[in-house]
């Protein structure tokens, strides 16, 4: 994982507590600055509050990427793709997040922490952080998924 200066947003609910600070760790070992917006304790929480707080961040600037961790990711994903100008991909392995790069030019990365192990987890956003988008024949998809996108320097 190659850092950047500008951070990694964090995001869970209380049942991805575990796998989002294992990521965390490994983010900030690897140089990352990390802006973590929660959840930090195992009461149940509701993932839509933390889905949003990582979109803000991905599309104000604030940071380079997000990472959102839930029980399946389904849910968190769902709710972060409710923002316009957010393509989040769950993905289960680091074929998926290379995938999701490459073609989709994604901005933030969800993961199930009931239905992948942590080295699975660390694997797949270590590609999704050093994978570039392909650009070429995904700009005109990726421009119908998020109106107003242009292709990254």
């Amino acid at each position: 994982m190659t850092p950047a200066a500008t951070p990694i947003a964090l995001g869970s609910d209380h049942a991805g507590i575990g796998l989002k600070a294992t990521l965390r760790a490994a983010l900030e070992a690897a140089g990352h600055p990390v802006l973590d917006f929660g959840t930090h304790g195992p009461e149940s929480v509701d993932y839509p509050d933390f889905a949003a707080a990582v979109a803000g961040a991905v599309l104000e600037g604030t940071a380079r990427f997000g990472v959102l961790v839930c029980g399946t990711g389904i849910g968190i994903s769902i709710a972060a793709n409710r923002h316009a100008g957010i393509r989040c991909a769950l993905v289960h392995d680091a074929t998926g997040a290379r995938l999701t790069r490459q073609h989709n030019d994604a901005n933030v990365l969800a993961l199930g922490a009931r239905m992948i192990g942590a080295e699975v987890a660390l694997d797949a956003l270590n590609v999704f952080l050093t994978t570039p988008y392909e650009g070429g024949r995904h700009d005109r998809r990726v421009l119908k998924l998020s109106p107003g996108w242009s292709q990254p320097a």
